[in-house]
């Protein structure tokens, strides 16, 4: 058995209780007697291995979670829940309020988003309001759970750009709506951040300015949209809208960041032999760093290299699935920012992206895991090139740039190709994690020079919780929380440190070469509530002189819940 009633709440407290949203047309059954057998109890922290459990309900209270087998003797009715998910809210001797779900919510967030197409049985204050389970003739065949079949849901290769709270099946919460064609949660974030810089030679004040005028507070980003579902389809459509003043992600373009603008507006619609197609504003499908979340990267800021070389948004279509290996994904895309820039679709550039992805060794619970991955960026150049980036400080100036003593900034190119590729290994609570860039640009008149860089970083949750992967984007999620403060426990802390480089002069561009070295320190109170500092030292070389600065940036960070 699971232990006593009182050590049975307090695993199934981190639970989250939900209120059920389903809608449906069967009445609400009478309180009955009913077993449930082979479901999956979520492990909350992320850590340890789910467990695959039977739920007894009688007279509309439950009496019952073990791993052991349970006769149905003496029971109106048996069901088999095939393996599925279970969510909600379970106390032992009350009336449970919970779900199970055919998809696990944890890959696919519209699975809690469209609850009518996903959830195969549920109660509410005991009472069974939906149950398409099928009944088990006694004795039952004993069958392994993990052996049966089960449908998998589909997911968007770029996942939102903010977490989707625990409660977003809670019809009752004013941040959430649902209707028979459309679903969705309204989602906000508030990134505040405070540069102090701690030190800058003479050498460096000549290349870039006095660094002092860049101190202060300011709003890094304050970040609102939505994500849901559209549900007149067989599979759902998935939509994403979200808006920024100031940016999280910095792009090519940095001009007018401090106005508010559209920063992702995409659906993500189902296609062929369960692949995905994603329309709309949307993140380039290259670079690990770059396809997850930076507010859920392991330093405040993305490294230079990805910054100046990769941009972070552009319009157009990708294309992605799973791989033939296990754990492999691919994706592909087309994009032009004609539609964004306000120009003709003719004299904006084209770019054509991949990223293919592998995790070749792996133990069985996936705790220690080797990650791969390639993806290549082509452009027409028809703008031509611009890459700067500042110190993986967002309130500074760049420190480099291949700009530095032109007009406009712009240097021209016939088309400009680039190269990533991505290793990390993750065991348990460490993480090890890198990626190399490099861009050559087809330009004879500027010696056709090649810009390019690398980062390595490794991280260590002191508490112990592990990043979890992502199989279907080849991604390292944001730390779990095993107990949050308000749960009496330490919330999860992060330790990192990080090496980048990135060298933008070549051929007959000068555009300085820097290496910074980073220390930083986060600490998740909740899943919407975070603190953290990062350190910088930073050396900038420019036609041959080298100046060094250093910098200590600290953020808050809240999320809607």
């Amino acid at each position: 058995m699971l232990g006593s009633p009182r050590q049975r709440q307090s695993r199934l407290a981190f639970v989250a209780l939900l209120v059920l949203g389903i809608t449906q047309a069967q009445e609400a059954s009478e309180p009955r007697d009913i077993l449930i057998r082979n479901a999956t109890l979520l492990d909350p922290g992320g850590t340890g291995a789910d467990r695959m459990v039977s739920l007894l309900v009688r007279n509309g209270k439950l009496e019952l979670v073990t791993e052991d087998a349970i006769p149905g003797d003496g029971v109106d009715e048996v069901v088999n829940a095939n393996a599925g998910f279970i969510i909600g809210n379970l106390e032992i001797g009350e009336p449970p309020n919970f779900m199970v779900l055919i998809a696990d919510p944890r890959e696919d967030f519209q699975v809690l988003l469209d609850t009518k197409k996903y959830a195969s049985f549920a109660m509410h204050d005991g009472q069974v309001v939906k149950n398409t389970l099928v009944q088990v003739l006694e004795p039952e065949e004993e069958v392994s759970p993990r052996e049966q079949p089960r449908e998998s849901g589909w997911l968007a290769y770029t996942p939102p750009p903010l977490a989707v709270p625990l409660s977003y099946t809670d019809t009752s919460k004013w941040n959430r709506w649902e209707t028979e064609y459309v679903s969705g949660i309204f989602i906000a974030g508030l990134v505040l951040d405070r540069t102090n810089w701690l030190s800058q030679d003479a050498s460096s004040e000549g290349q870039v300015g006095d660094l002092s005028a860049f101190e202060g507070g300011e709003i890094r980003g304050l970040r609102v949209g939505a994500v849901g579902t559209l549900n007149m389809f067989d599979r759902p459509w998935v939509y994403t809208i979200f808006g920024a003043t100031n940016a999280f992600d910095k792009g090519f373009n940095e001009e007018g960041l401090d106005n508010f603008s559209w920063f992702d507006w995409r659906l993500d619609v189902p296609f062929i032999a369960d692949t995905v197609l994603s329309i709309g504003k949307q993140k380039e499908p290259i670079s690990g760093e770059r396809v997850q979340s930076m507010i859920y990267n392991h330093m405040h800021e993305r490294t230079a290299v990805a910054d100046a070389l990769m941009p972070s948004r552009n319009v157009g279509i990708v294309w992605n699935g799973a791989g033939a290996l296990p754990y492999s994904t691919w994706a592909v895309g087309v994009f032009n920012d004609w539609f964004d820039a306000n120009q003709d679709f003719d004299e904006s550039a084209t770019q054509y992206i991949g990223r293919a992805t592998w995790a070749p060794l792996r133990t069985d619970d996936d705790s220690s895991l080797l990650h791969v991955g390639l993806g290549y960026r082509y452009s027409n150049a028809k703008e031509g090139f611009r890459f700067r980036t500042e110190p993986e400080f967002n309130q500074s100036p760049a420190f480099v740039d291949t700009g530095f003593g032109t007009a406009t900034g712009m240097l021209p190119a016939d088309n400009l190709q680039t190269w990533n590729a991505e290793l990390s290994w993750r065991r348990g609570p460490f993480w090890i994690a890198s990626e190399y860039t490099s861009t050559a640009v087809d330009n004879p008149d500027l010696a056709n020079p090649d810009f390019d860089g690398y980062w390595i970083a490794g991280s260590w949750v002191l508490t112990g919780e592990m990043r979890p992967y992502n199989k279907k984007s080849g991604t390292f999620g944001s730390v779990p929380i095993a107990k949050t403060v308000y749960q009496g426990g330490k919330g999860a802390w992060e330790a990192t440190a990080r090496w980048s480089t990135i060298d933008l002069s070549d051929g007959l561009v000068e555009g300085g070469e820097m290496d910074i070295a980073s220390l930083g320190l986060s600490w998740w109170l909740t899943p919407f509530f975070s603190v953290g500092m990062n350190y910088r030292y930073i050396w900038n070389t420019r036609l041959g002189v080298e100046g060094t600065s250093s910098g200590l940036n600290t953020r808050v960070l809240l999320l809607l819940e």
